[in-house]
């Protein structure tokens, strides 16, 4: 991996962005927690301070392609779908598992960003609008998350403010 580059998920902005060399080089749309930054566990808020990306989950899966607990099912979404489960809280096509680097703050104990399963994966490509929320993961559209999850590596570090 190479240690210039790093993601900044801004939830103000609700955008991500890659850094190259200190340079922005491509920025996508997102949907943070809709109750703010946080860390506590059971909090619903979107983990801030330094990250990695401590797993990629979901490579040569179609897009769409509906996972549950980090696993691809046979669903792919579409409208039908989602009409049959009005309240899923859908992950789509791409994961990418964040683990936090900061002991006490987004590491161990009640605020470890990994055991809360946080990540920036996609979802219905309607739901990102500008607006804040989620439950704490960072939400993509599935274009935008397959487009990243194929520019970076595992141990990427990613900055949340």
């Amino acid at each position: 991996m190479n240690s210039d580059i790093f993601l900044h998920i801004s939830t103000q902005l609700q955008q991500v962005q890659i850094h190259i060399n200190s340079k922005i080089t491509k920025s996508y749309p997102i949907s943070t927690a809709k109750n703010g930054i946080g860390e506590i566990n059971g909090s619903g808020c979107t983990p801030s301070g330094w990250h990695c990306v401590r797993a990629k989950i979901g490579d040569l899966q179609p897009l769409n392609r509906v996972f549950v607990v980090r696993r691809p099912t046979n669903e792919i979404y579409d409208l039908e779908l989602a009409n049959n489960f009005p309240n899923r809280d859908w992950i789509l096509t791409r994961i990418l598992w964040l683990d936090g680097l900061e002991t006490g703050k987004n590491r161990y104990g009640n605020v470890h960003t990994a055991s809360r399963y946080i990540y920036i994966h996609g979802c219905p490509d309607e739901l990102i609008n500008g607006k804040p929320e989620s439950h704490g993961c960072i939400r993509m559209k599935n274009a935008d998350i397959l487009n990243l999850f194929n520019r970076i590596s595992v141990g990427t570090k990613v900055f949340i403010d």
